[in-house]
């Protein structure tokens, strides 16, 4: 997208605090005209000192802690006041460049970590939340069944979390008064968005999947994790209002270029939603689609755990690989910056699942076996969705049956 905008005289800038993105294998900084890092978010190997650290709490209830943790305690020696805060950090840093790029055209990416986990923002914002609380600070929580925590342990997380998003809307309340004081509201579109939702309790897990040192696996991809927020500001457009229409992130790249004016390149599989913001149409697309990896390189057959969610609005249906029987699958990855021999927990073939949302929208009653007939419809969609992706048969095979 940067490559597009830049080739119309499009000014373009990404600013991010996430480590991840200049990680190899990513490099999503290419293309953009300039970029921008602020250093130290989660695992980012940035400071060396101090060499002995304090976790916030025992380290058994932590994901990674003598990898991201400890890293993480000696980026934030030094944090003093809440302007010190990675998102108070990027937010001036974005404001700071819309102040003098504001009289050209540009696309900004800013992309800030928070509210993922460490939760850690200042008392103040978790107090909101949670006040009176004496017991550990599980920051950064094992991804596993939330059972290894008490339920004061429990609830502190969902207080973390929300103080966590507290402080994030804070900030980009800055940024917005300072795009709202250059005059740029009545000519500059803003969306809002994630990559994905965490289970605090809900079905039973904290995390978005499996992550222990004994084993990694993906787990069903719920409402709570798929259904993410997409908030989308269009000057001229006074009134709010709320949208039921499937979208998908890679969406947001032909929006952009269609609300900019800018060619959409042929190869692109997203679809512009500027017909449906317009009100020029309901719908974009009769499914969407939400999944993790569905193949490792290092195996024959399909992640045996990978979980897809297909939607059409009304229903949801959970669905994985066929395999008919996998023998204590392992697969070598890159679990929290270390290359793990990762196993999993199930063998042989996933058990689909179906949801009716509009009676259930938290998916806690599967009602496949009575509407097995919807979870074909879907499962049809999905089929020729990955079809269309062109994934080979020798993993496709896996995945036509249900």
């Amino acid at each position: 997208m940067p490559s597009c905008c830049r080739e119309a005289g499009i000014v373009t800038q990404l600013i991010v605090d996430t480590p991840h993105p200049f990680t190899p294998g990513f490099n999503y900084q290419r293309d953009f005209e300039g970029w921008q890092v602020l250093r130290g978010q989660e695992n980012d190997r940035w400071k060396t000192s101090p060499r002995e650290v304090t976790l916030p709490c025992e380290p058994q209830k932590l994901r990674s802690p003598e990898g991201t943790m400890v890293q993480y305690m000696r980026n934030i020696a030094d944090r003093k006041m809440e302007e010190d805060y990675f998102v108070a950090r990027t937010m001036a840093a974005a404001s700071d460049w819309v102040e003098r790029n504001y009289e050209h055209p540009f696309f900004l990416y800013v992309d800030t970590f928070d509210p993922h986990e460490p939760w850690d923002p200042p008392k103040y914002y978790v107090d909101l939340y949670d006040p009176g609380y004496e017991g550990e600070e599980v920051i950064y929580p094992l991804y596993d069944k939330c059972d290894f925590l008490t339920e004061a342990e429990l609830n502190h997380c969902r207080a973390l979390y929300a103080g966590e998003v507290t402080l994030v809307d804070r900030w980009i309340g800055r940024l917005l008064e300072r795009v709202e004081s250059l005059g740029l509201m009545s000519n500059t579109m803003i969306i809002f968005t994630t990559d994905h939702g965490f289970y605090i309790g809900e079905h039973g897990y904290i995390g978005k999947s499996l992550i222990t040192p004994q084993y990694h696996q993906a787990i069903p991809l719920y409402t709570e994790i798929s259904a993410i927020p997409l908030l989308i500001y269009l000057p001229g457009v006074d009134k709010a209002e709320h949208l039921q229409t499937l979208a998908q992130s890679v969406d947001m790249m032909p929006t952009i270029l269609d609300f900019m004016g800018v060619k959409i390149p042929e190869t692109v599989q997203g679809k512009s939603l500027k017909p449906v913001l317009e009100g020029k149409t309901g719908n974009i697309r009769e499914v969407a689609i939400s999944s993790p990896t569905i193949s490792a390189p290092n195996i024959k057959v399909p992640h045996p755990t990978s979980r897809s969610s297909i939607t059409d609005e009304e229903w949801m249906l959970i669905y994985g690989s066929q395999v008919d029987k996998v023998e204590e699958p392992e697969v070598t990855q890159m679990v929290d910056s270390m290359m793990r021999r990762m196993r999993t927990l199930e063998k042989g073939p996933i058990k689909p699942e179906l949801y009716h949302l509009p009676t259930d929208p938290n998916c806690n009653n599967n009602v496949i076996n009575q509407h097995f007939d919807e979870a074909k419809r879907l499962h049809a969609a999905y089929v020729q969705f990955l079809e269309s992706a062109k994934v080979p048969e020798k993993h496709l095979q896996f995945f036509r049956h249900i």
